[in-house]
């Protein structure tokens, strides 16, 4: 695996990158990184994968553009076909993992005939369900008035209750995790949190239009991640033949909370539409 930069006339990304042969696209969530993948990117490429995890505009190293309005999932994905047509990927396998699910699912209702198959991680067709609007609301007006760093430290000392217990776990037991999640927040750029804050709550509904598409595809939801397993469920069933995976003893990122199951779930599922390709 190696860290490296792909720049396109829209953006500079910095990335993670391995291996050769079949392409797939890693996108990350809100305030995630390229570094959510990194523990399997290698793992990809053994399997022969060219791989690539890129930061987000707005999020870590990539390029930080200063206005709200330079953020949406519609730009997200505008993002994500130039990568791709940067790199000279005429097809690719996609995963996405909550909103970059959501902006996987714009991509591939893009242009459906370029993918050989779908990963949709801890996802929803549309708006985010179970967040609290006034806090919400709070985070956003910190974020445009005060910044990152003293919304991280305002989050650190909010109640929301207590995490899913694989979430606690994880951060009980793996070194510098709690440290990489703060990071990321830290690290992300105060206009995007604002703007996709904003629109991840009141996002159309995309599931009419998922009823129509015509790629191979997987959800995948940790079965602690209450606020995604019903939509999971529904954009399982929105899409035709789409195979659904409920990740036991998992919550909203099951690559790291149950990783063995759901690098067997996912490795398994892209390997046969290779085979199938």
């Amino acid at each position: 695996m190696k860290v490296g930069e792909v720049t396109t006339p829209r953006l500079r990304h910095s990335v993670v990158e391995a291996g050769t042969g079949e392409p797939l696209l890693l996108l990350h969530g809100f305030t995630g990184a390229k570094e959510d993948f990194a523990d399997f990117v290698d793992g990809f490429a053994d399997r022969g994968w060219h791989v690539l995890a890129p930061d987000l505009r707005g999020h870590g190293a990539s390029d930080h553009p200063p206005a709200e309005g330079d953020y949406s999932l519609r730009t997200f994905a505008d993002d994500a076909w130039a990568l791709v047509d940067e790199l000279g990927w005429a097809s690719f396998h996609l995963l996405g993992h909550s909103m970059g699910g959501m902006v996987a699912q714009l991509v591939a209702l893009d242009a459906p005939e370029r993918l050989h198959s779908l990963v949709l991680m801890d996802t929803a067709p549309g708006a985010v369900e179970g967040v609290d609007p006034d806090l919400a609301a709070l985070a956003v007006a910190v974020a445009r008035e005060e910044g990152m760093a003293r919304l991280a430290d305002l989050y650190a000392t909010v109640d929301t209750g207590p995490p899913a217990p694989s979430d606690a776990r994880v951060r009980a037991e793996r070194p510098g995790y709690v440290e990489f999640a703060d990071r990321k927040l830290r690290s992300s750029s105060p206009a995007m949190y604002a703007a996709m804050a904003t629109e991840l709550l009141a996002a159309d509904d995309r599931a009419d239009r998922l009823a129509g598409l015509g790629v191979r595809t997987l959800v995948v939801v940790g079965d602690e991640d209450v606020d995604f397993v019903g939509p999971s469920e529904r954009l399982a069933a929105a899409i035709p033949g789409a195979e659904l995976a409920v990740i036991t003893g998992a919550a909203h990122s099951p690559q790291f909370e149950n990783p063995d199951r759901w690098w067997k779930v996912v490795s398994g599922f892209l390997g046969a539409g290779v085979s199938a390709s």
